[in-house]
Formats: C-alpha cells, sequence, structure tokens
C-alpha cells in the first residue's frame, strides 16, 4: 500500500476496511496497535503503523443528521466522509461548509487532525469549525465537546490520530452561498509585496501562485463572494487570465474549478480542483511552512533570495493566510498566518535538501510545519512551537494510556 502520492509505503501487521462503527470498535479492542488510514493525502509517515494494525475509514461514509434549526446550524457524519461527498450533500440542502482545502478530494477526519486548511484572511483552519467528535474506543463511542471536556476540547480536535480513532464528526454549517473565481497573471512580486495585505484581504479567498523564479508571481486566485465588489482593474498591474489555467505550467485547466469570473455554488469554487478529475500533478512531494502574518513579506522575500537552490525542483507553490485559531496543536495557534507550500518534483534526494534550506531561511521567523506534509524540523525546534505541547501530552496519556496509537511519527514529533 502506498499513499496518494506514492512517496509513503504503509507497512502493517493486518489492515482492516469496517463497514460501520461496530465493527470499528471490534477491531479496536483486538488490536494492540493501530492507525487510521484517511484518503492517503499525508506525504510523511503520520499515518503509517509498521508494528500493528491499519484500519481504513472510507466504508464509513454515512451522513448521520443535519441539525438546520436556531441560529447554530450543524451537520453530524462519519469519518470517512470527504469533503467533496459532504459538499455535494450540503449544497442540496441549502448549506454550505464556510471554507475548503484546495482539493475536495481529502477525508474531513484526516484535514482536521492535521490542520489543513484553504485561504483567507477570516477563514480559519478547517479544523476550527469542529463541534463535536466521536472517539471509537474498546468500550463504545465516547463524545468528546465543550460542554463534554470543557477547554480540553481545544487539545482533541488537531490531535494527529495520538488519541484515537475517530468515528463521527459534527461540523459548524452556513446558509448556501455563491462564488466568482477570477485568476490574474504574472505580476512583479516587488510590486505585490507593496500591496500584500491588500491583496490578500481584498477576498474571500486568495492564492498566489510563484515557481520562485525572476521575482514573479505567476498567478493570483481570487475567490469572491456575491457581496464582494467586483474590482478587475483595482491592481493594474496584474493581467486578468483571459482563458482557464491551471496552476501548475503543464496542468490542464479542466481539471480546475470555473474562473473567469463565472458566479457558481461555493463548493464549485473554493477548491482549486473538482471532484470528478485527479488533483494537482500526482506524482509530487509537498511541504509547506507556516509563519506569522507580521513577517509574511519578509519570509517571502528570504525565499525568493533562495530561487537558485530550489527552483528547479519546484512544480509550483502557493501562498495563503488563515486566521489564528486556539487549538492546541494547530500551526496557527494564537497567530494569524501565512502558509508557503511547496508542490515539488518527486526526487527526495533533491528536495530534501531544498527543504532544508527552505526551514533554514524561515526558521527566524518562527516557522511551523504543516503536519501532513514533509518536513526535516528535528524535534526540539518543532516542540517550541507549540505551548501547550505538555498538556497535548498529558490529553494523550489520559485517552491512550496504553499506547495503542503512537506510531514512530508521533514518537519522534511529540515525545
Amino acid at each position: 500500500m502506498k499513499n496518494w502520492a506514492g512517496n509513503q509505503r504503509f507497512t502493517h501487521t493486518s489492515f482492516h476496511e469496517p463497514s460501520n462503527l461496530d465493527q470499528l470498535i471490534e477491531i479496536i479492542q483486538h488490536s494492540d496497535k493501530l492507525r487510521a488510514l484517511g484518503t492517503g493525502h499525508s506525504f510523511n509517515e503520520i499515518a503509517n503503523c509498521p508494528s500493528g494494525s491499519m484500519v481504513s475509514l472510507r466504508n464509513l461514509n454515512r451522513i448521520i443528521h443535519l441539525d438546520g434549526n436556531g441560529l447554530n446550524p450543524t451537520i453530524t457524519f462519519e469519518a470517512g466522509v470527504t469533503y467533496g461527498q459532504l459538499a455535494e450533500y450540503l449544497s442540496k440542502q441549502g448549506y454550505a461548509l464556510k471554507n475548503m482545502a484546495s482539493l475536495p478530494h481529502i477525508s474531513v477526519a484526516g484535514a482536521i487532525a492535521t490542520a489543513t486548511h484553504g485561504s483567507g484572511d477570516l477563514n480559519g483552519c478547517l479544523s476550527t469549525d469542529v463541534v463535536a467528535l466521536k472517539l471509537a474506543t474498546p468500550q463504545g463511542l465516547q463524545e468528546l465537546s465543550r460542554e463534554t471536556i470543557g477547554e480540553k476540547f481545544d487539545g482533541v480536535v488537531v490531535a494527529l490520530g495520538a488519541l484515537g480513532v475517530v468515528g463521527q464528526i459534527t461540523l459548524k454549517i452556513v446558509p448556501r452561498f455563491d462564488v466568482r473565481q477570477q485568476v490574474f497573471l504574472d505580476a512583479n512580486w516587488l510590486e505585490v509585496r507593496d500591496d500584500f495585505d491588500a491583496i490578500m484581504g481584498s477576498s474571500y479567498s486568495v492564492s498566489l501562485f510563484t515557481d520562485w523564479q525572476n521575482d514573479r508571481i505567476n498567478q493570483i486566485w481570487f475567490k469572491q463572494t456575491s457581496q464582494e465588489l467586483n474590482w478587475s482593474n483595482r491592481f493594474i498591474y496584474m493581467s486578468p487570465a483571459l482563458h482557464r489555467v491551471h496552476p501548475l505550467a503543464n496542468g490542464s485547466p479542466d481539471a480546475c474549478t470555473e474562473q473567469l469570473g463565472i458566479v457558481g455554488p461555493w463548493h464549485e469554487r473554493l477548491p482549486h480542483f473538482r471532484m470528478e478529475f485527479n488533483p494537482s500533478y500526482g506524482d509530487e512531494l509537498q511541504s509547506e511552512l507556516i509563519v506569522p502574518r507580521w513577517y509574511a513579506v519578509e519570509a517571502i522575500d528570504h525565499v525568493f533570495a533562495s530561487s537558485s537552490k530550489i527552483a528547479p525542483w519546484i512544480l509550483s507553490s502557493e501562498i495563503r493566510s488563515v486566521a489564528e485559531d486556539n487549538l492546541w496543536m494547530s500551526p496557527f495557534y494564537q497567530r494569524p498566518s501565512i502558509g508557503i507550500h511547496f508542490t515539488w518534483k518527486n526526487n527526495w534526494t533533491e528536495v530534501k535538501k531544498a527543504i532544508s534550506v527552505i526551514e533554514n531561511k524561515l526558521e527566524p521567523f518562527g516557522a511551523r510545519p504543516h503536519w501532513g506534509k514533509l518536513f526535516l524540523m528535528e524535534p526540539a525546534k518543532l516542540q517550541e512551537h507549540y505551548p501547550r505541547l505538555d498538556e497535548f501530552r498529558s490529553l494523550v496519556s489520559q485517552f491512550d494510556p496504553s499506547v495503542k496509537y503512537r506510531n514512530p511519527f508521533i514518537e519522534h514529533a511529540i515525545y
């Protein structure tokens, strides 16, 4: 078994695909070591369980309950549901998620466990929409929410799979809304630099794409709600795309969501890629570093200064903004942030060197790596970025006293 990109091989003593929660609980009861597998979109060993069992949740894909009553509507579903599946269902019911990642193909459970995100100055990572979780334990389902465990709930949402296997999820939802997406091409970084905050705050969601060559921002994707003003000429140094584009130079635009300012449903615009197509490139590696918003421009300058060492191995790089949160193990914990994401050619020998260069360049800015991507940061440095780490370790001991869910990734990164 391999992950989505093929760079990680999953090793295990047994593999399970339960079709209901009772079967999942029975598997947990009979496993000494266990890790859950979502859609396999992580690029490191976070899901691997070389000395125990692996359980795929893909068949646990039922929508359980939509609660549209009151001021705070929610949706409850099983942990194998993907964002694409959930979005289709919600849209038909007249509801929406506040935000989505670039891929609708990923599982909701895997995304929230690793603090996966979209973009938008006012949009937190996807984990911030979690209202409640049901953890599958040997004794049955244990409900976790602010009502049941208080402040500790901020520690259990982004848990990296270390507390156990999530069986059900309840998310906040909002009324359905429409979005138009416009792409602008070939902007000079020095001009974008001066307008950086204005650009990132100009639309509901904004993504900058670059290959770090010639001080160019190759593409800027603006995703605006129908209530936002359509300002095609606000940044006059940008050229609007006259046809649909793909963020990768040789990628087919058919795989991308509708552009050219055509208004459409939220779930057909907020992701970059369409559910019915293979996302991104596929034969690739990915890494991402998250820096505080107040260091964003300086940090991006440092990456451009390293162009000669990284550009030969870059397929594309995306810059996004994410609002701060209070989730203990979130890279966005108590700081508005900019994520600098790298899609690399699949050459680990050279990419490893490039990641090392970027991590060293961004270390002075307090860069935190994305939990589901590739990183080389030593545990001591990594752990310095998480002031609630000791409390998280206590939660792990409380929920997993037999260390059933610890794997080499957790041992290395957290302990």
